[in-house]
């Protein structure tokens, strides 16, 4: 089977776009495994499928590089971005997620402000945090993040007993002046650190107001920098967050699997 794709990128997490409105494919574990394969395949942290919705602009079916599904909020910003290219869009979006209906706004120089749900919940570990902002993220606090071991401590919690069966995404932060803080993560069903984790940065925006952080919160990453808008409605309740940021395309091109 071929296929034609758009590659993006958004703050370095790279994803394979697909146009399915026409109902045309749907892949396998394996094939989705093999389609974001570094070695072998185009190559992403995720494969996205962009499809006809009957009320919104469209429906986003977004799969980890493992196979697994989840929201994922950078993808879903590439994916506004793209669908801005096949003229579904305009300035203003409504598109079904996997998490449910999410509102989003094109800015100019590609940047897009997507509405994240509601967060209801956050539960305190000791001095570390559990938030899940459509995909479920452990925050911890560290210092000289640069030179954290992201990978081999991310993967003991991902996979530790408190997270079991489904596991955790992992985010390490460290506070910077300014209302900036800096966010590496190790994601799971990528099962390894990407360059910008969308839903994580969110968490992590949402987790420092406990530590007197004010919205919006600048956030850097390996990829980039992006920004995380919310209101607080009360202790541990989030409404209005928009997370900000750039997607881009970086090629096209034709792929038989």
């Amino acid at each position: 089977m071929k296929f034609h794709f758009h590659k993006y990128q958004a703050t370095g997490n790279d994803f394979v776009v697909v146009d399915n409105r026409q109902g045309n494919f749907s892949f396998t574990k394996e094939q989705i495994e093999k389609i974001c394969d570094r070695k072998f395949g185009i190559g992403a942290d995720g494969l996205m499928l962009i499809e006809k919705h009957p009320s919104l602009n469209f429906n986003l079916e977004y799969y980890n590089s493992d196979g697994s599904q989840s929201l994922c909020g950078n993808g879903s910003r590439a994916a506004i971005h793209f669908a801005s290219q096949l003229g579904l869009v305009d300035g203003n979006i409504n598109f079904q997620a996997y998490d449910g209906p999410h509102y989003a706004e094109l800015l100019s120089n590609g940047i897009v402000r997507l509405r994240m749900n509601d967060v209801n919940e956050v539960k305190q570990m000791g001095e570390d945090f559990f938030i899940h902002t459509g995909s479920p993220h452990f925050i911890r606090f560290v210092t000289d993040i640069n030179s954290y071991p992201v990978f081999e401590e991310g993967k003991k919690i991902r996979y530790s007993e408190d997270f079991k069966p489904g596991g955790t995404n992992v985010n390490f932060v460290e506070l910077h002046s300014d209302n900036t803080i800096t966010v590496r993560t190790y994601e799971r069903g990528v099962e390894d650190e990407t360059l910008s984790c969308g839903t994580g940065v969110t968490a992590a925006a949402l987790a420092v107001s406990f530590r007197k952080y004010s919205s919006p919160v600048n956030i850097k990453t390996k990829g980039g920098n992006l920004s995380v808008e919310y209101k607080s409605t009360s202790t541990k309740s989030f409404e209005e967050i928009h997370l900000v940021g750039p997607a881009k395309m970086v090629f096209e091109g034709t792929f038989e699997i």
